[in-house]
């Protein structure tokens, strides 16, 4: 359990090894003989044109190679027999997340969107804080601010609140993609947020916990609706719990450490992962219903029901950034210019440029890379 990323090395010897989800960054490239590794890739730009993502949930040994020692919801633990008798389990399997969370020599507080994994976190949280930080960041009229300062009030935090204006978010891009190292639009435009969440965050505390991964293991998105039967959502939930390292988790520890911030993510403790994983599918299918139905059931006690029940927002959607970039990037770039880059990116790299957006991104990226060394490791979103 836990986030790491680390190396040891005695005479003769070396390890490097990854957290099981892949919470923590880290890359690597071999050159000329050399292993070299770090957290980001642009640390190793200047070393080699071959950097590599090292994988979640494994280890290398200079003697042994490269093993795997985590493999998805490993330890299934057995449930109860209806999704009523299974809620109990789910809050306490939660609550002891959170609180093994809480443990920390600095101050501590917690991102409040309004949202319902954010609000269970903080929920849970406070049982165990005389008293807690929130935070929630919005343009003006975004609703997030609206819903977290509802949250706030009905579990009684200090909260704070960051609102930003367009003219801010655009002169904050440069920035947001040198951390986090990837021009994918789903991933840009929800990182804004994030990095104005930190920002504002870090002036209270340096640990800060999330409700990131609920999404993942519980069927929170809208597009998880197409499925209709219990196999194929239980493999496509494996699919994108497991490519969290490079999606939600980057975005969200990147933007984090670019403020000196940590940032912790309950949800994807490994017994909540095997919690999820061990309950029956169906219990999770959308047909119609609430996404998420399963989670706000079991944790509708925590909170009033307006957040219980809120609709999901993307992170970007709730806090009103996606349209006023969306038109910037358009006015930026030319059709000519699309159609050339997006021949050569396929032709190069075999990646498709979506939109004019991903290129404007693209663009201010490849400032800081004189070579494409950042393709290979990449984070891409599925648009969700």
């Amino acid at each position: 359990d836990g986030m790491f990323a680390f190396a040891l090395h005695t005479p003769g010897k070396f390890l490097l090894a990854r957290d099981p989800l892949g919470i923590k960054p880290l890359y690597w490239a071999e050159e000329d003989g050399k292993l070299y590794f770090a957290s980001e890739i642009k640390a190793l730009a200047e070393f080699s044109n071959n950097i590599r993502e090292f994988p979640a949930g494994h280890y290398y040994h200079s003697e042994l190679g490269l093993h795997q020692y985590y493999f998805l919801g490993q330890g299934i633990i057995p449930v109860a027999q209806t999704e009523e008798e299974a809620y109990p389990m789910i809050v306490d399997i939660l609550r002891d997340a959170v609180h093994k969370r809480l443990m920390a020599d600095v101050p501590l507080g917690v991102s409040l969107s309004g949202g319902l994994d954010s609000t269970i976190v903080a929920a849970l949280a406070r049982e165990g804080l005389d008293e807690l930080h929130t935070f929630a960041v919005g343009m003006e009229g975004s609703e997030d601010i609206a819903a977290s300062e509802l949250a706030a009030r009905a579990l009684d935090t200090n909260h704070h609140i960051l609102v930003y204006n367009d003219q801010e978010m655009l002169d904050a891009l440069p920035n947001v993609i040198y951390h986090l190292e990837t021009f994918d639009p789903s991933l840009v435009r929800s990182a804004i947020p994030n990095y104005f969440l930190a920002k504002m965050t870090a002036d209270y505390v340096k640990v800060f916990l999330t409700g990131e991964g609920a999404d993942e293991l519980y069927a929170g998105y809208d597009y998880l609706d197409r499925y209709t039967e219990a196999p194929e959502l239980d493999a496509e939930l494996r699919n994108i719990t497991s490519a969290l390292h490079n999606t939600n988790l980057q975005r969200a520890d990147r933007l984090s450490m670019a403020w000196g911030l940590e940032a912790r993510v309950p949800f994807l403790d490994t017994q909540s992962i095997s919690l999820a994983f061990s309950m029956p599918t169906e219990w999770k299918l959308h047909n119609g219903r609430t996404p998420k139905r399963l989670l706000r059931r079991a944790c509708a006690s925590l909170m009033p029901d307006e957040i219980a029940w809120r609709p999901k927002q993307k992170f970007s959607h709730g806090a009103g950034s996606r349209d006023v970039i969306l038109e910037h990037a358009n006015e930026k770039i030319s059709d000519g210019e699309f159609g050339r880059e997006s021949t050569r990116l396929a032709s190069e790299w075999d990646y498709n440029l979506p939109n004019k957006e991903a290129l404007f991104y693209y663009k201010m990226l490849r400032e800081h890379f004189v070579d494409e060394q950042i393709m290979p490791g990449m984070g891409h979103s599925r648009s969700l």
